[in-house]
């Protein structure tokens, strides 16, 4: 069969090259195309839209790019219709993915939904536009499915990929080659995960790094993400002694002591690693005043989200400053009952996100469906 996939974001791509690594062994006469990334690029996926060249972050920084939006709806379309797949499976992404679902079903071609917008967030209306043009949906979130049902909507909860990715992560411990390799000292790491947009890591590295004059005693050092030019990160690192390691994030993790993570997908990936960590975002001011109106949550991050209460801390806009850092960071550095609840809190938020595999079932079923008509 033939595949068309299309993931805006990092944790799109790795979340789709493991589906399509599962849909594979299930359908060995595959054929891959869509827009992702490098991880997607190595499973097979003809590539033909970096998600480096489509993430915009924040209302207003929509609002500015929209010719460049609108182009990259119309080229889709066209590819599309020229590739004719068998079905298009749209990972999360929702803003350009559900006017996707939309096109595509008005085209006759299946629509599969793999890892669901966070609609019970913020837009719930959109489930409607859901049902209407999505026939299949693969919620990764244990709350989703309860959801969804309150939309008689009908989805399959397959559980979090991220755990599988983890798992063989944490097989590997990197210890003193890894430092050796990226120029670290015996110090113990804080990381910073600033994010994969240019736009967020403009905003959020500096201020990451201003609390390092207050951890003499730690090396700060940044996971870059691979679509992120070096010399971008050198531009803003300059001469701080800040380190930089690139595509590494969890040998990075497996090494630290704790993190300053921008929100989205990497807080999960942190907290499975098992780090402590503070939760960042500042964003465009009317972008936030914006999202403040229509987002319906008591937090930012998947961490706390999923735990149903404040795990971690949150710092968001003007809270994110040096002074709020330093303090919310020193408590889960230091040996104490602060540090001591994330961690167990991170064992439990592990065993509410169900077993592993969760990308193969998610392509069997897929597959499965696939042949039922």
């Amino acid at each position: 069969m033939r595949y068309y996939l299309i993931a805006g974001e990092a944790s799109g791509d790795l979340h789709a090259s493991n589906l399509v690594r599962g849909l594979k062994i299930c359908d060995p006469e595959a054929v891959f195309r869509g827009w992702g990334g490098d991880l997607m690029q190595n499973q097979g996926v003809e590539v033909v839209k970096h998600y480096r060249d489509l993430a915009f972050m924040g209302f207003m920084e929509v609002v500015s790019h929209l010719p460049v939006i609108l182009r990259n709806f119309s080229f889709c379309e066209q590819d599309l219709v020229a590739f004719q797949p068998d079905v298009l499976i749209l990972v999360d992404y929702p803003g350009f993915n559900l006017r996707m679902a939309k096109f595509a079903a008005k085209q006759g071609i299946r629509v599969f939904y793999y890892i669901s917008p966070q609609l019970w967030a913020w837009r719930s209306s959109r489930v409607n536009a859901v049902k209407k043009w999505v026939e299949k949906m693969f919620v990764i979130l244990p709350f989703e499915k309860e959801f969804y049902a309150r939309y008689d909507y009908p989805v399959d909860y397959v559980g979090h990929p991220l755990l599988d990715v983890i798992n063989e992560a944490m097989e590997f411990t990197p210890g003193p080659e890894f430092r050796r390799m990226n120029g670290l000292d015996d110090k113990p790491v804080i990381a910073l995960l600033p994010g994969s947009r240019t736009m967020e890591i403009k905003k959020m590295l500096k201020i990451m790094m201003s609390a390092r004059s207050s951890f003499p005693g730690y090396q700060f050092v940044v996971a870059g993400a691979p679509s992120v030019p070096r010399d971008f990160y050198a531009d803003i690192i300059r001469d701080t002694g800040v380190k930089l390691v690139v595509n590494q994030t969890y040998d990075l993790l497996n090494q630290s002591r704790a993190a300053l993570v921008t929100s989205g997908t990497a807080t999960l990936e942190t907290a499975l690693m098992g780090v402590p960590q503070v939760v960042c975002y500042k964003g465009n001011f009317l972008s936030y005043l914006i999202a403040r109106q229509i987002v319906h949550v008591d937090y930012i991050s998947l961490v706390n989200l999923i735990s149903a209460k404040l795990l971690v801390p949150e710092l968001i806009q003007s809270e994110l400053n040096q002074a709020s850092l330093v303090k919310e960071l020193g408590a889960i550095v230091a040996d104490g009952s602060a540090r001591d609840a994330v961690i167990a809190g991170y064992l439990a938020l592990k065993q509410h996100l169900g077993g592993h595999g969760a990308s193969d079932r998610a392509a069997r079923l897929m597959v499965q469906y696939l042949n039922e008509k």
